[in-house]
């Protein structure tokens, strides 16, 4: 049976599933029912600074977008950090880890970005004797209009500086929590790394407005008429949570940096895609607050049976493996031609091949043939870009199947080269040259 136990940088659990800092996480009661559903670990939610605790919002705090199904694909929230005494949680924290010594405790903290405000709260967090602490250089809403969350995370100086700051103010382990409200994610990440952080954490909420309100125009959530930009996250976030673990992955300059993985964790599918990419663990948040703490079981479960199915005994066996496959468009393979195939005996005839493909890309696909409704690839037509796959409802109904080298490629009439070639060799690139792949 594959062993799914979990170190990341020094902090062990017994599986690599984490509850993300946010309102699953803002209390003991509510960590305690989480390790006894089976949690690996949680990040304690955001502590602020000692002194009166932070205000939120008494009314609406999310906004969502749904599916057709109305099944929730992204929750905007404008919620902040915990609202509850630095002292209350501090002690429950304590509790907590005592309670469960095999389970990561990792404390989230957000203060002012002065160094004297740093080296005030790490003592107190370290008494408690939980493993480590993150860094919320991410929040994009409430805290950032006061000089912390986004607004540390947009400037790597400041990140480095503050990393700096609690290397050298405590013992525990630093995460380093990114905002992907910024441009390039890795000038972020290899600042944390320049101050000596021991790990990484991505992605935190990206700043959003979810919709408007058309009966009394105003953004939701609507707070006595009016709304607030707040931080997007859940399922639709994950290509560009999956994304950035890749950019940092591979990024010369910070390979081989601890990853912790955030961003619409659903499934066990979308977890093992997340270590694929290079993270250590990964951490959830709108899953739990949807489907409640038990759907880590099923994440538990389905990302063991997956491993023994594919023969994959430890989480060293996956992590990484797909970022040597991650590269630039510059390097992919032009001389790969593949054509999509409709498998007939699968086909329901729906048409949504032939309309996509007809009115919005190559109009490659028939909806006739021979005065019958007949829906069939037309090779000579067809470039390959695998529309209709995406929007045919039928699973493995539609198919792209690569030519061999010597085929003909009726399209362009030329024949598949056996030989690698990409844009930096191609003859139409006025930089061209014989540039080998990455």
């Amino acid at each position: 049976m594959a062993d799914i136990r979990n170190n990341f940088v020094g902090i062990k659990s017994p599986n690599p599933f984490w509850l993300a800092s946010a309102p699953p996480t803002d209390k003991a009661y509510n960590v305690e029912r989480a390790f006894k559903a089976g949690w690996g670990g949680v990040v304690w939610k955001t502590l602020g600074a000692e002194g009166p605790p932070v205000v939120n919002v008494n009314g609406p705090r999310y906004g969502a977008i749904w599916g057709a199904d109305r099944r929730l694909l992204g929750l905007n929230n404008i919620e902040l950090i915990t609202d509850r005494d630095l002292y209350v949680n501090l002690r429950e924290m304590k509790e907590v880890k005592k309670n469960w010594p095999d389970r990561a405790i990792v404390a989230s903290i957000m203060v002012p970005c002065e160094e004297e405000a740093w080296k005030a709260i790490l003592p107190l967090v370290e008494e408690t004797e939980v493993d480590g602490i993150e860094l919320n250089f991410g929040c994009p809403h409430g805290m950032s209009e006061r000089g912390m969350g986004s607004a540390v995370g947009q400037v790597p100086e400041y990140i480095e500086m503050v990393v700096r700051w609690c290397k050298q103010y405590t013992r525990m382990p630093v995460i380093t929590k990114l905002t992907p409200n910024i441009t390039d994610i890795r000038y972020p990440a290899r600042a944390a790394k320049a101050g000596g952080t021991d790990a990484v954490s991505l992605i935190n909420t990206i700043s959003s407005i979810v919709s408007v309100d058309l009966d009394n125009f105003a953004p939701v959530p609507t707070i006595d008429g009016r709304g607030s930009h707040g931080g997007y996250c859940g399922p639709a976030v994950k290509p560009i949570a999956l994304n950035m673990v890749a950019e940092i992955a591979r990024d010369p300059e910070t390979y081989g940096l601890p990853i912790s993985g955030i961003g619409g964790v659903t499934t066990w599918r979308d977890a093992a895609e997340f270590l694929a990419l290079g993270a250590g663990n990964v951490q959830v948040c709108t899953a739990a607050m949807t489907y409640g703490f038990k759907i880590v079981q099923e994440m538990i479960t389905g990302l063991s049976d997956w491993m023994d199915a594919k023969g994959h005994r430890t989480l060293d066996d996956i992590c990484g493996r797909a970022v040597s496959n991650v590269t630039d468009w510059r390097y992919l393979n032009l001389n790969y031609v593949a054509k999509a195939h409709i498998d007939q005996e699968l086909c329901i005839k729906c048409g949504r091949c032939h309309i996509a493909c007809e009115d919005t890309s190559h109009q490659a696909i028939t909806s006739q043939v021979d005065g019958i409704r007949h829906f069939e690839v037309m090779e000579d037509e067809c470039v390959g870009c695998n529309l209709c796959v995406n929007v045919c409802p039928v699973e493995n109904c539609i198919t792209m199947e690569p030519l061999a080298a010597g085929e003909l490629d009726q399209r362009t009439g030329k024949v598949v080269e056996p030989t690698y070639a990409n844009w930096t060799m191609h003859p139409n690139n006025p930089m061209a040259a014989p540039v080998a792949a990455e």
